[in-house]
């Protein structure tokens, strides 16, 4: 099974969504989770996972056990030794289920594959944990959707923005 997931922060409470899909050409969920997390950490710079780990933990917790490969907002890899949100990810899976992180806006220091979709002339940057990031990038290309962001990233923003 493949997921991908994403957190919206409001004042007092966060909103975290994941779409479940069995294919990486598959233009809609398979299914949809949408949860309140009311106990939020707060922003820390350079600490960012402390605050969306445990969103993203709960929000994947029914399929836990199914999950193949997450995919992030955001980087699995900020530099070669220094670990993102994906990595804390990978290793709080334990190490069981891959993380690919797809970012919109390069990271300095990052070793990201760039991937360019449909039309657009900006790249996504594309880094990877428990799969090869070559393999994350070919993945993250063929997914459904004609523009820069895939249709189901695309969609799971929206899920946690309105939910």
């Amino acid at each position: 099974m493949l997921a991908c997931v994403d957190v919206d922060y409001r004042p007092d409470h966060a909103i975290a969504a994941c779409l479940t899909f069995a294919d990486w050409l598959d233009s809609s969920p398979a299914s949809t989770v949408v949860s309140r997390i009311d106990d939020v950490e707060p922003y820390t710079p350079g600490q960012f996972y402390k605050r969306e780990l445990p969103c993203l933990l709960e929000v994947l917790r029914p399929f836990r056990e199914q999950l193949d490969v997450v995919i992030v907002d955001g980087y699995v890899w900020l530099g070669e030794a220094r670990p993102g949100l994906g990595a804390h990810l990978y290793e709080a899976l334990g190490r069981k289920v891959a993380v690919i992180g797809v970012a919109k806006t390069h990271f300095n220091g990052a070793l990201a594959e760039e991937v360019v979709r449909g039309t657009a002339s900006r790249p996504l940057y594309v880094t990877a944990a428990g799969i090869d990031a070559v393999d994350a990038a070919a993945n993250v290309r063929s997914m459904h959707g004609a523009y820069r962001l895939p249709t189901l990233l695309k969609l799971v923003d929206r899920a946690c923005r309105d939910g």
